[in-house]
């Protein structure tokens, strides 16, 4: 391997192990548009009119070996006419790093709606949750690149944190607004120079979902906007899902763009510094056939010069809606809606 190959291979693994690994908790992906929405706002368990469990298996990268891998499992749902529980488990591995956490989540709906005819939500929610994280640092050592920061050992740590967050539906308008790891804690098992304290992260969700009378179709324009403090990287997500309607559930998929705002800087095969911003194309479909539902979510990174792999990033989801049904509101609003 020449100096230019290595240098452009070291700067690929040097941002998975500093900044990727370091987001502590659920990783931020595309699961919110597959009826998953509880997995990013606390503030949504409970507020479908039906109890919701579900389970997602994430994997990169199947040509790279030790690619990023994730699993998760999730289930919330309503008490009673106000109050909204859930849980939280995963399994995230990112080449040596790995963690593994749980949530628990409270959720208070306050309801201004009248009757059915019209839906009006305002919902607050918390989680509270413990993350062990691990560093295997044995295969990083290397005899031709010798790293005095790199002892060998395997490292862990323990973690609590907690994540608040806000959702409100009014007729066919959502918007979610969460932060993520409201308590700063030094991740302590990565050096000095390039552990962080301020692991917080902010999330902003809204969308509007709309169909012509009669049609079995509707339409669901939607934008996320998410901001890493500790790096200030800032991420846009524009979406664009379709639903049809069936007797007895439906249909639907759609395309997401996700852009970073920030770039980072390597070296080109020609040896000039260049700079590259994250960029993926994400299609996903799904199908709810009764108290069931399957999805499947591919992502490639899109316009992208240096990449780790052209195999993209597969995720199946499997759902249950369970419990008794709660009366449907006359809206556009799938989230909430059954």
């Amino acid at each position: 391997m020449n100096i230019k190959k290595y240098l452009v291979l070291a700067f690929a693994v040097f941002t998975a192990y500093t900044i990727d690994a370091q987001e502590r908790g659920v990783p931020v992906y595309q699961d919110y548009l597959t009826d998953n929405l509880y997995l990013l706002h606390p503030s949504m368990a409970g507020a479908s009119n039906r109890n919701k469990a579900r389970l997602t298996a994430r994997q990169q990268w199947f040509d790279v070996d030790n690619a990023p891998s994730l699993q998760t499992l999730s289930v919330n749902g309503r008490l009673n006419d106000n109050v909204g529980l859930g849980g939280i488990v995963f399994n995230d591995n990112n080449g040596n790093y790995s963690q593994q956490g749980a949530y628990l989540s409270f959720a208070y709906h306050i309801m201004f709606s009248r009757s059915t005819a019209d839906l009006n939500m305002l919902s607050f929610g918390t989680n509270v949750g413990i993350v062990q994280s691990g560093l295997d640092e044995g295969p990083l050592l290397s005899a031709n690149f010798p790293d005095p920061i790199i002892s060998g050992v395997n490292q862990s740590e323990i973690n609590f944190n907690a994540d608040f967050g806000i959702s409100y539906f009014f007729l066919d308008f959502f918007a979610h607004a969460t932060v993520k790891n409201l308590v700063a804690q030094e991740n302590k098992i990565f050096n000095d120079q390039f552990g962080v304290t301020d692991q917080r992260q902010y999330l902003f969700n809204a969308g509007y979902t709309f169909s012509e009378f009669g049609s079995r179709f509707s339409y669901e324009p939607s934008v996320m906007y998410h901001r890493r403090e500790f790096t200030n990287e800032n991420l846009f997500d524009v979406n664009a899902k379709v639903y049809y309607e069936l007797d007895n559930g439906r249909i639907w998929g759609g395309l997401s763009y996700r852009r970073s705002l920030d770039g980072a800087e390597f070296l080109g095969s020609n040896g000039s510094v260049r700079s590259q911003k994250l960029s993926t194309i994400t299609p996903f479909v799904g199908f709810n056939f009764g108290e069931f539902l399957i999805a499947y979510t591919y992502t490639n990174q899109a316009f992208q010069e240096l990449t780790m792999s052209n195999s993209g990033f597969h995720q199946i989801t499997l759902g249950w809606d369970f419990g008794e049904s709660r009366k449907r509101f006359k809206c556009n609003c799938p989230a909430v809606n059954f």
